[in-house]
């Protein structure tokens, strides 16, 4: 148990180093706080909303306030660090910045754990099929609510077939 918490502190240590990196490249700047909301969404390992955010940081900065900690979202988000949510209006770090992209993101409405996917054939079908009825997608990213294995061990409540609309 021990050497896998010092596993999981040495990732978190990683990808705050990566984070670094890539705002220095890009001429950006990670302050202690953008820094400290990282670290605690890597920390996490999930989905977070953000006034429970705002409480995790206050244990290490007592004045925090939510201004503060949405800038630094919008930041971070920004800069490809972080992933805002829709589907369930939370935040989840990105597990990959700084690697290989990504434009799926899978959530489960149920517990907030996030997958990263890539299939961008998938994705150019699904910007065509939009366009087809007429949009246009507004972001790279595509988000689909889903539920984990945990959260569902059964096929009891999820639509075996989902209806077809177009």
């Amino acid at each position: 148990m021990n050497a896998r918490k010092t596993s999981v502190a040495d990732q978190v240590t990683a990808r705050l180093n990566t984070a670094q990196a890539l705002c220095e490249a890009r001429g950006r700047r990670l302050t202690p706080i953008r820094r400290k909301v990282l670290e605690i969404l890597l920390q996490q390992g999930r989905s977070v909303k953000a006034y429970e955010l705002l409480e995790l940081i206050r244990d290490v900065q007592h004045g925090a306030a939510p201004p503060t900690v949405y800038r630094a979202l919008d930041f971070l988000v920004e800069e490809g660090l972080v992933h805002r949510l829709d589907a369930i209006n939370a935040w989840t770090a990105c597990h990959d910045a700084g690697g290989e992209p990504h434009d799926l993101l899978v959530v489960c409405t149920r517990c907030g754990a996030v997958a990263e996917l890539s299939d961008p054939a998938l994705s150019r079908r699904l910007a065509d099929r939009v366009a087809q009825a007429g949009f246009r997608l507004s972001d790279h990213e595509t988000e689909l609510r889903a539920l984990c294995g945990r959260c569902h061990p059964g096929h009891g409540d999820v639509c075996p077939k989902p209806p077809a609309v177009m």
